[in-house]
């Protein structure tokens, strides 16, 4: 049994993927953040119901928010809140990175993308990018790209 935890891959954490977003922009950093959740949020987490791909993060009064992730409530949740699964969360990061963030979307057009939401030493974290988005003949390029890389693999597999 203590074989299991050291084989426990690191993408063994994950979540929720917003895979779209590494098609759709380029991401050019990454930052950590932790979330402000409720109780029953925490749940549904460790259940696995999350979505992110209709989510996006804004700064707003020197505070980071993300908004639009949807994290289902569980059917045994409690009777006395009233959940809602697409509600504004707040995000926890430092001040530096705050103002670096704020910086790069005011002035520079970038955008701030959610990346992965996943568990680090019991707690919920958010893989956020920072990103510009991609024309349509950047997209057509990637997928060029990597389906030469992929027959690439195969030419080399054969010989």
């Amino acid at each position: 049994m203590a074989n299991a935890k050291k084989t426990k891959g690191a993408g063994d954490d994950t979540i929720a993927e917003n895979r779209k977003a590494r098609h759709n922009f380029h991401i050019e950093d990454d930052f950590e953040a932790g979330l402000c959740l409720q109780g029953w949020e925490v749940k549904s987490l460790r259940a696995g119901r999350a979505n992110l791909t209709e989510a996006y993060v804004f700064v707003r009064n020197g505070e980071v928010f993300m908004t639009g992730c949807n994290i289902s409530p569980l059917p045994t949740a409690s009777t006395h809140i009233n959940p809602q699964p697409t509600r504004q969360r707040k995000l926890l990061l430092n001040r530096m990175e705050i103002d670096r963030l704020t910086g790069a979307v005011d002035r520079k057009g970038y955008t701030l993308v959610p990346l992965r939401l996943y568990w680090k030493k019991g707690r919920a974290k958010l893989q956020l990018g920072l990103a510009k988005g991609k024309k349509q003949h950047d997209k057509r390029a990637d997928s060029k790209e990597r389906d030469w890389k992929r027959q690439q693999a195969r030419i080399l597999k054969n010989k």
